[in-house]
């Protein structure tokens, strides 16, 4: 897949999700950890972040590469709401999910952090190494 089209991707879904975060904040208020301070206030900023994120990623050129490191922190910043939910058997939407669902979701997390930092061309890799500048301290590690 293409950085454009992970981009769009990547921007739908989190727009999506943002949106959720407003109009239905019950389940992610269930899943944050108690020790999250005023956690309805965090996630209906949550819920802005992704929508500001997602918009800059997708319209706003000078804007895409701070809007990818945004989301990749939003996506390292949200990883213990997940953890919470898996750990304490949270249910969503009064189902309750079982490591089928946990596992692969916890385990794609560094997946969501790495394709926003691609995709909002911060990163190459894996698809394109950079070389290394050769100096006289790189070159005995040749």
């Amino acid at each position: 897949m293409g950085r454009v089209a992970l981009r769009w991707l990547l921007g739908l879904f989190y727009l999506t999700a943002g949106i959720i975060h407003l109009k239905s904040p019950h389940d992610f208020i269930a899943i944050t950890p108690h020790w999250v301070p005023r956690i309805p206030l965090v996630i209906a900023a949550t819920g802005l972040a992704e929508i500001a994120g997602a918009l800059a990623l997708l319209l706003v050129a000078r804007l895409r590469r701070a809007a990818a490191m945004g989301l990749a922190l939003y996506a390292v910043c949200v990883f213990p709401a997940n953890i919470n939910q898996a750990l304490n058997d949270i249910p969503i939407a009064g189902m309750h999910l079982s490591w089928w669902y946990h596992a692969p979701r916890l385990g794609l997390q560094p997946v969501l952090v790495w394709a926003a930092l691609w995709a909002g061309g911060v990163v190459d890799w894996p698809f394109r190494a950079k070389a290394l500048p050769q100096t006289a301290a790189t070159d005995h590690w040749q």
